[in-house]
């Protein structure tokens, strides 16, 4: 396959990338692959003949039966990535009634009454119908949460036998959620373990909703001992409140030091950081890098869910994302809730995440707005410990999306379509674009 008329991540010049075998074999514009000086590499480096005689990467040439797309200018990324969703509560805005005070305890409330009707088909049903629509969006990566505070596990069964369908389309993993908490559900330890041993990807947490700051303290120790005990990636729903004293976090990042395992280990919302006072904030840092820890913030839900007990001034309801990002520490966006009990909207696209991510962080300048990609492509590749195989680079897995948008900045104004959605070297979404006329 040969990808034309490009502009890879942003570049302002057009390219031309190849692909051979599911991977990126050349990556081909105005100056791919020159030294420093100009040069071409020597003739034993990567590459190795995709140069003209004046040194210039030379255009792949089609071969005959291969395949040609034309990207049509547009913008050649990695593909998206959301690395915070819930899948197994998907699509069931409503049922059984509205949450009307939009509070994430409501929502709690609400989904265990509806969790309450789950069976395998039904749960399936729409997490692949909220996948179809993330595919469509260019995802071709998912972090999915699943409730595990049900002693039948019937989301997680559901969400482990679609991971296998899904496979030719995104990658799944699945955390081990126990969303109303471990030691504060009946038998919550002993389905963890369950949940591990059936084949959860993830183990995850909700501290600040334990019944008690020690339980949330205990279950941080539990869960990271049973991931560690498992070989098993960390993903903690930590902090998601706006009570300035729920700490939680430096428990987390302490843990993730201690054994080592912080490029392992994701904290999501952290949103009680919005409400922290800058001098434990700026203690709280250096531990943050110490650990090594990601985060992952959910502007379209935390701003929705955040503030509501507030009159006014009213919190923004969002961790400090710019200063973690400044401060070098890996932050990634999610979309988290998709027409739930927690949100009653949401269509699997990362740009309406982005797009919300930027104004309430107010990542606002050109610059910003241009490398915003990052946070639902790299940074949420980060997250997920799958960056060994992302990216548009030669040697890896040829996973892309081509948006019409010249580069991100109008890719975002625009809210571009996807034109192109390509795994492994095949072409799984194809859009043309919307043509408008007026009079």
């Amino acid at each position: 396959m040969i990808i034309r008329n490009v502009h890879v991540e942003n570049d302002e010049a057009t390219s031309t990338v190849r692909i051979e075998h599911g991977v990126f074999v050349q990556i081909s514009g105005d100056t791919a692959g020159l030294g420093a000086d100009g040069s071409a590499p020597d003739s034993d480096s990567e590459g190795d003949g995709a140069f003209d005689c004046n040194g210039r990467a030379a255009k792949p040439q089609p071969q005959p039966g291969e395949t040609v797309v034309d990207g049509q200018g547009g913008v050649l990324l990695p593909p998206f990535v959301d690395p915070h969703v819930h899948l197994d509560a998907a699509l069931t805005a409503g049922d059984p009634e509205w949450n009307e005070t939009g509070t994430l305890f409501d929502g709690i409330r609400i989904w265990s009454e509806r969790k309450k009707s789950l069976t395998i088909a039904d749960a399936k049903d729409r997490a692949r119908r909220t996948i179809d629509m993330m595919v469509r969006h260019g995802i071709q990566h998912i972090r999915s949460h699943v409730d595990v505070t049900d002693p039948d596990l019937v989301a997680l069964h559901a969400l482990l036998e679609l991971k296998a369908e899904v496979e030719p389309y995104a990658d799944l993993q699945i955390v081990a959620f126990p969303q109303e908490g471990i030691l504060s559900y009946p038998n919550g330890k002993e389905l963890m373990r369950q949940a591990i041993n059936e084949g959860a990807d993830v183990v995850g947490g909700i501290p600040h909703f334990e019944f008690t700051r020690d339980y949330g303290v205990e279950s941080l120790k539990f869960l990271i001992d049973l991931a560690v005990k498992n070989d098993r990636l960390v993903d903690v729903h930590c902090d998601e409140i706006d009570d300035p004293a729920s700490r939680n976090l430096e428990v987390l990042a302490t843990l993730a030091l201690e054994n080592g395992i912080g490029e392992r280990v994701t904290a999501s919302h952290t949103t009680a950081m919005g409400s922290y006072n800058d001098a434990y904030t700026y203690k709280l840092f250096r531990l943050l890098k110490m650990s090594g820890i990601s985060f992952v913030s959910n502007p379209l839900v935390n701003m929705h869910l955040g503030g509501r007990f507030d009159t006014y001034p009213k919190r923004r309801g969002l961790t400090r994302v710019k200063e973690l990002d400044a401060d070098g520490i890996n932050t990634a966006f999610g979309e988290d809730d998709i027409r739930d009990p927690w949100s009653p909207l949401g269509a699997g696209n990362m740009l309406d995440v982005v797009r919300m991510g930027v104004y309430a962080a107010q990542l606002m300048g050109y610059s910003q707005i241009m490398d915003s990609y990052k946070y639902v492509t790299y940074n949420g590749a980060k997250a997920l410990h799958i960056t060994d195989r992302y990216g548009i680079e030669v040697s890896k897995p040829a996973n892309c999306i081509i948006l019409n948008a010249p580069n991100f900045y109008e890719a975002l104004n625009e809210n571009a379509e996807v034109l192109c959605s390509i795994r492994a070297g095949k072409v799984i979404v194809s859009t043309q674009p919307h043509v408008t006329t007026v009079y």
